[in-house]
């Protein structure tokens, strides 16, 4: 039995560098749902869903009703736990995320490999070609799914950083602007976070599972050099742009496609994620070490969790009746100098 012209399979080549060829299986299935093909697509303001700065504007205003709405209804109610559906909304922005990066991978490898790094950022026929237009469309369509991470959020009564509502409105309102203003770096940005993202929600869909994962730390690192490469390459294809348009005489590699409010939006988005992203880390991972004994303390209240803990006296007390019921616990958790006037006791 033949296998069907959309499976094909080989040697890993320069044009198939998974050796499975994956935009026919991607082509097959659009059609079979779009009824066309996915390169004949067009991204078309008023007329492609999610096209305009209205409709965008519109649900990403509704995003933070919600989202601030729901959590002033949750305060006086019982948190959700929502376990099943989490693990469910993690795996699924996993697996497409972890799609798209491919498919972006297969139409990338070549052109870079073939016309070099600048000719894919600049050119409109190296970064912005019918099949990787369809690939951005789908991604800023994913940013609106993304949103239902902040829903998980307050219904299971969990605290709405600064960080992560900012962040998750205008990643989506970051995508609408590169798509309508033909950027062809948006690969480099877009590439890069779906890359994070199969990180980032794997750990969430195993975290869900009650599977303690080491490294979440590094998820931090990761999107921080993330948003470092981005901006090394918009602002250069921001500068060259510039220059060659309206500062000749500056050394520059030539024009870059893309409309100039793309540039600036890119630029100041991705800029202040950096900043954010930075803060983020330092505050949470780079906290100042408390006093040693205060340390012992608190580690030791933590790993307690909600077992009731006796106050130095009542300590004494149980220590002089003789009661048998005194734990190791008893001591290590109130301080070093509890711990030396309860020994003195025993002493005594």
């Amino acid at each position: 039995m033949s296998k069907p012209d959309w499976i094909q399979v080989g040697v890993p080549t320069l044009d198939r560098p998974f050796g499975l060829q994956l935009w026919p299986i991607f082509e097959k299935v659009f059609e079979s749902i779009k009824g066309y093909k996915p390169q004949d697509f067009r991204f078309v303001s008023g007329e492609t869903p999610m096209s305009t700065l209205k409709a965008t504007a519109t649900l990403l205003i509704s995003y933070y009703v919600v989202i601030f709405g729901g959590r002033e209804l949750m305060k006086n109610r019982p948190a959700f736990s929502l376990n099943g559906l989490f693990k469910i909304h993690n795996l699924y922005l996993t697996v497409i995320s972890g799609c798209l990066l491919a498919l972006f991978a297969e139409q990338l490898i070549p052109t870079i490999a073939r016309r070099g790094t600048f000719y894919a950022i600049c050119d409109a026929n190296g970064g912005w070609t019918d099949k990787l237009v369809i690939l951005y469309y789908l991604n800023y369509l994913t940013k609106y799914l993304e949103l239902i991470d902040t829903c998980f959020l307050f219904l299971k009564k969990k605290p709405l950083t600064f960080l992560h509502t900012y962040h998750h409105g205008a990643t989506a309102l970051l995508c609408y602007t590169q798509l309508i203003g033909n950027t062809s770096v948006s690969w480099v940005p877009i590439a890069l976070n779906l890359m994070v993202h199969v990180v980032m929600y794997w750990y969430y869909f195993q975290s869900a599972r009650g599977i303690r994962i080491w490294w979440k730390q590094y998820i931090t690192v990761m999107q921080i050099i993330q948003f470092v490469v981005d901006l090394g390459f918009v602002y250069f294809a921001s500068y060259t742009y510039f220059t060659s348009t309206y500062f000749s005489w500056l050394p520059n590699h030539g024009p870059c496609a893309g409309e100039e409010f793309a540039a600036f939006a890119g630029m100041g988005i991705l800029s202040s994620y950096l900043l954010l992203f930075i803060s983020f880390y330092i505050a949470t991972y780079k906290k100042p070490l408390q006093k040693k004994g205060r340390g012992r303390a608190t580690s030791a209240l933590v790993e307690m969790k909600d077992e009731k803990v006796p106050t130095v006296g009542e300590a004494r007390r149980r220590l002089s009746s003789g009661s048998s019921n005194l734990s190791r616990a008893d001591f290590s958790v109130t301080g070093s100098s509890a711990n030396g006037s309860l020994r003195r006791s025993r002493k005594a």
